[in-house]
């Protein structure tokens, strides 16, 4: 710094540029092991089904999900806990994940529409 006025404020607006450079990036490398972190419990998710389930149940709850995003994710995490908890006994092939599927359907609303 020389001492002039205009060199002062052109100099802390460089170290203030420089600090807002420094802080983006080190919210960059938070994002990406955020990133890498989900990754990883999406691949343990993944791994925990495909030892839990058939291949015509995982086909099964993948068709569920395409249709039903919600209702597929929530037995999803029914599957899940259930495998965590010890629960499951061997592999849940497609004629349990059908019951599975039953019991974890959401009640119908149904509606009388009566003309005049």
């Amino acid at each position: 710094m020389s001492g002039t006025p205009d060199d002062d404020e052109l100099e802390e607006l460089r170290r203030k540029k420089m600090e807002r450079l420094q802080e983006q990036a080190e919210g960059q490398e938070g994002g990406q092991a955020q990133e890498a972190a989900k990754q990883q419990a999406e691949a343990q998710k993944k791994a925990l089904l495909r030892q839990h389930l058939t291949d015509d149940a995982r086909k099964r709850l993948n068709t569920v999900k395409m249709s039903k995003q919600q209702f597929g994710e929530q037995v999803e995490r029914q599957v899940l806990a259930l495998a965590k908890s010890g629960r499951i006994q061997g592999k849940i092939d497609d004629e349990k994940m059908k019951q599975l599927l039953n019991e974890l359907k959401p009640e119908k609303k149904s509606f009388d529409i009566r003309r005049r």
